[in-house]
């Protein structure tokens, strides 16, 4: 495994943040999330192997770790056998669909990180100058398909877990809505990042 010096304070921040949710899991019997936490921990042992191989922008580094804490935070109980993931902010669609929850909003800003990351562990291999539209495309579907992986994920814990707060199948669809949406939005900014970058050189 490799650290930068730089990446040290993300890393110390991320393993506090860790410790501090899996005391407020255990203390609210909340096991749905401590398996949560197990795989946010291999997900980031998953970047740490990576980063000698990929050039993590700091500030990408630093956006994984608040989808991180976003997502331990949505396991929170704030009312006995409700947690903020279902949080309803504003009744926009009311039900099945339940829109706009903190839910939706995590899997957009998680989905829009997570696509960032994809972009760089791709961007060595990619010839200069290349096409958007095509490395677009490619980026935004890595994003997309990590977020298949969280839903897998999320059915797994229903099938094993007696009670779970994931939600039915109309969740299930808004929440891939929801990072198409965010992995659209980051090929966007980092199409404009890059090219104001290239013209700075």
């Amino acid at each position: 495994m490799y650290i930068e010096p730089r990446q040290k304070k993300i890393l110390w921040a991320f393993l506090l943040m860790i410790a501090f949710f899996i005391s407020v899991f255990i203390y609210q019997l909340n096991y749905e999330f401590i398996g949560y936490v197990v795989v946010v921990l291999l997900l980031s042992l998953l970047v740490i192997v990576s980063n000698r191989y990929v050039t993590y922008p700091t500030y990408v580094l630093w956006g994984l770790l608040g989808w991180a804490f976003l997502h331990m935070l949505g396991g929170v109980e704030f009312e006995p056998g409700s947690v903020i993931y279902t949080y309803q902010i504003l009744d926009i669609v009311g039900e099945p669909y339940s829109i706009l929850k903190y839910d939706q909003i995590t899997h957009t800003y998680g989905f829009f990180v997570a696509t960032l990351a994809m972009f760089y562990v791709i961007r060595k291999y990619l010839s200069i100058p290349f096409s958007w539209i095509e490395v677009g495309i490619v980026v935004a579907m890595a994003g997309v398909g990590l977020g298949a992986f969280n839903e897998i994920v999320e059915f797994i814990m229903v099938v094993t877990l007696p009670d779970t707060n994931v939600g039915g199948y109309e969740n299930t669809i808004i929440d891939l809505v929801s990072n198409l949406i965010g992995a659209i939005a980051a090929v966007f900014f980092l199409r404009h990042r890059e090219k104001k970058r290239s013209y700075s050189l």
